[in-house]
């Protein structure tokens, strides 16, 4: 490690290029460090090995965090936990990678950088280590169906070829005189030889894959799943050869053949891998669903009427014409007609939801009955649909902490194991006879699954992310899922999130304080200005021009009319008569928001506001009670009226009268375990500060943005939902973990013959094969049972 660069983001000024300098060169290992403020970057020198993770933590707390570049490459070939971590390794080993990720439900490799590298390079480093990688912008689309059809054609093509060898050698076991009916028309000789021949026919057709990748494999002292089955059955192949060739070179006692072993160990891991490559493309369902519902063509509007274009050649500004039935093209506003949209697949939501001028369409989509005309706002990869797909796919992608002891084991599982398959055969040289001795190393070989081990996470969360996003919860990180189970409490934003954030104006006291106020909020994008607005419209009042609008965190605003300040707020920023701010704590004591008003620094009314409590937050309340999580309300209001609320909803923790940047503070007073749901721009720095960050996708983007998981529809029960698929994930995962770590720590020395001295059976090699297979598809097949799990 010569020299790295990295590239830095908050450098403003030669200080801020001091300052860099200065922290770099009291890191352990750095000789010098250069940094240039016009690129933003940083040249550091070692002069022994050096953490790059220190380096970026350094910077990070000095205020100049490490930019991260990041690719993501398609790789193919990988089969089991072994190929995973050894296209980790290799990633990790190239210079300027930060941190690589390989995934092997959905075939990708994420990688982090800290400095440019491009994509090619570290897609050839990959492939050049035996495993096709590409970077995925380039990559060809993958065919699941394809890779199907062809397993399954070589699994058929095997069992064909490997029949007449299996009645051959096992024909007797099940049809007693069956071997000596046989005998009486084929000497055993040059049936041996038909088996040989038809067992290689088998190996360099249907299996020839085990031995294109594992022997290279082997060969690189990198062996994985392939090398296992390669070894195994070349084992079992060339010693029946022997025996065939020159029978004097093995004892008598051992003159056995084991062609049918090779060959039947082949047709079931082949069957084992469609199986599961037929279960993986199930996992991988969701997204293929999401990607169906975005239409290939729309109607634009032109001067010459509608003509039909493609989707990707829309712009915003298109008009686009929606007809009953269809889906919607893109993200737009609704301006002409009137219909219901089905929202189900954005929201989870089963009924249609009312769409008139004005009002806001999602592309996916389902028009009803009425003919709609959208004005666009969102095309590509800006609409809500893609940004869907775009978080379902980084969640999926992700590796959970507890995959980190599974890489450890995984990364010398199979060096491992071939060392025991030597001991094995070693032991049974000395101890029994070299037919015992191949059964019993070939067994061990086979029986051992790598693959279990290593979609034993993946695909759980493959399936469970997906599902997720089908009732309308998306994870934005995948880590999430693991977080999000520990949860002890849920600390809810009050207005728009267990309210409906549509207050309304419900009483107005004081002459031209509706007047005023609304003048002064016409500036503010607050719900209690909305408010205030809307009914001043209603009541044909137009807000005078105000200058010099500012607003307060947590308080309110002010502005001036003419050369008069008014101001419009709480009692914390507003000095309120005795007996009006008694009138207003009523107020508050029935859930109402009480906002008074001020004109030359004199209190001269009050508007009332209330906010209905949505429906299904009591109900929310009560499920996360039941699950033995409690809540806690974090709100700017008054304790009066968050004590109404709250008193409705059933939540007993109430933090009120906390201004904006005190949300974040009062996160982190409630300790580990917290979540937090908001969202609004306010609400940024809480869901950052929470252990899991739950976003109400009806809120904001910067809210959006900073959450780890976005519920779609403004719906509480949305947490309970995102809890409970969170727990039945973990929980699968480690029914997975436990199956396979399980299985190869009771049978690989079950298939060793441990038993054998105590009575007990030596397992064949085709058992162990059939086992082998049926260990992965027990993982794929129990990880698909996320596919039921049932909204609350």
């Amino acid at each position: 490690m010569p020299q790295i660069r990295l590239s830095l983001d908050g450098m403003t000024c030669a200080s801020c290029v001091a300052r860099v300098e200065r922290v770099l060169q009291a890191q352990d290992g750095v000789a010098s460090a250069s940094v240039n403020l016009s690129t933003e970057t940083a040249e550091v020198d070692f002069a022994a090995p050096a953490s790059i993770d220190a380096l970026a933590q350094a910077l990070a707390h000095a205020g100049y965090p490490v930019r991260r570049d990041h690719v993501t490459l398609a790789v193919e070939g990988m089969t089991c936990a072994s190929c995973t971590g050894r296209v980790e390794r290799i990633l990790r080993a190239q210079a300027g990678v930060a941190a690589a990720t390989v995934n092997l439900a959905t075939r990708r490799a994420e990688v982090e950088l800290w400095q440019p590298v491009e994509a090619a390079t570290l897609a050839a480093a990959v492939s050049k280590a035996g495993f096709a990688a590409e970077p995925l912008a380039q990559a060809r689309a993958h065919d699941p169906k394809a890779e199907l059809r062809s397993l399954w054609r070589n699994t058929g093509l095997a069992a064909v070829l490997t029949l007449p060898v299996f009645l051959v050698e096992m024909g007797g076991h099940v049809l007693p005189g069956f071997h000596d009916w046989l005998m009486d028309f084929v000497a055993m000789q040059p049936l041996w030889w038909a088996e040989c021949l038809l067992v290689t026919l088998v190996m360099i057709g249907p299996g020839r894959r085990f031995y294109t990748k594992g022997v290279p494999a082997l060969l690189r002292a990198a062996p994985d799943m392939n090398a296992l089955v390669a070894v195994g059955t070349l084992a079992a192949w060339g010693y029946s050869l022997l025996v065939l060739i020159w029978p004097a070179a093995v004892p008598e006692a051992s003159r056995a053949v084991y062609f049918e072993a090779a060959a039947v160990i082949i047709v079931l891991i082949l069957l084992g891998r469609a199986l599961e490559a037929q279960a993986r493309g199930q996992a991988g369902a969701a997204i293929s669903r999401l990607l169906q519902l975005a239409p290939r063509v729309a109607r634009r509007e032109t001067e010459a009427g509608f003509e039909e274009v493609e989707v990707a050649a829309l712009q915003v500004g298109d008009r686009i014409q929606i007809r009953p039935g269809e889906r919607i093209a893109a993200d737009g506003v609704v301006v002409f007609g009137h219909s219901a949209v089905d929202e189900a697949m954005l929201t989870g939501e089963p009924l249609a939801q009312e769409k008139q001028l004005g009002d806001a369409v999602t592309g996916g989509t389902v028009n009803g009955t009425g003919v709609l005309l959208v004005e666009l706002r969102e095309v590509g990869a800006a609409t809500v649909l893609a940004r869907i797909i775009a978080l379902v796919e980084a969640a999926q992608g992700g590796k959970l902490p507890v995959q980190a002891l599974v890489d450890r084991i995984t990364a010398w599982f199979v060096p491992v194991v071939m060392a025991l398959a030597l001991l094995t055969v070693l032991v049974w040289l000395v101890f029994g006879t070299a037919a015992q001795a191949l059964v019993a190393g070939v067994s061990v070989l086979i029986i051992a699954c790598p693959c279990a081990m290593g979609l034993a996470t993946p695909v759980s969360i493959l399936v469970g992310t997906g599902r997720a996003a089908e009732l309308g919860v998306l994870f934005r990180k995948g880590e999430a899922l693991q977080r999000l189970e520990a949860v002890q409490r849920v600390a809810f934003d009050k207005t728009g999130t267990l309210t409906e954030g549509k207050p309304k104006v419900v009483s107005v006291e004081g002459e031209a304080t509706l007047a005023l106020a609304a003048a002064v909020e016409a500036g503010s994008e607050h719900p209690l200005a909305a408010a205030v607005l809307a009914e001043a419209a209603r009541l044909g009042v137009t807000p005078t021009p105000v200058t010099g609008f500012a607003a307060v965190p947590g308080q309110g605003a002010r502005a001036l009319l003419g050369e008069v300040e008014v101001a419009v707020g709480s009692a914390r920023m507003i000095e309120v008569p005795a007996a009006m701010q008694a009138r207003g704590t009523l107020a508050q004591s029935q859930g109402q928001g009480v906002l008074y008003v001020a004109k030359a620094g004199r209190c001269i009314g009050m508007i009332c506001v209330a906010d209905p409590v949505k429906a299904s937050a009591e109900k929310a309340v009560a499920a996360l009670a039941e699950m033995g999580i409690g809540s806690v309300m974090i709100t700017g209001d008054a304790e009066a009226t968050a004590r109404a609320v709250a008193a409705e909803i059933g939540i007993l923790d109430i933090r009120a009268g906390i201004l904006p940047a005190g949300k974040a503070a009062a996160i982190l007073d409630l300790g580990a375990g917290t979540a937090f749901v908001g969202d609004g721009i306010n609400d940024a720095p809480a869901l950052a500060q929470a252990d899991v960050g739950i976003a109400m996708g009806t809120g904001t983007d910067v809210a959006i943005e900073a959450g780890d998981l976005v519920l779609m529809r403004g719906d509480p029960m949305g947490v309970v939902d995102a809890i409970a698929i969170s727990r039945a994930v973990m929980r699968n995962i480690r029914q997975n973990l436990s199956w396979a770590f399980g299985y190869n720590a009771a049978l690989i020395p079950v298939a060793a013959g441990v038993l054998v001295p105590f009575g007990g059976p030596q397992l064949s090699p085709m058992l162990g094969a059939g086992a082998m297979a049926l260990s992965s598809v027990f993982v794929l097949g129990n990880a698909l049972r996320l596919r039921r799990f049932k909204r609350h």
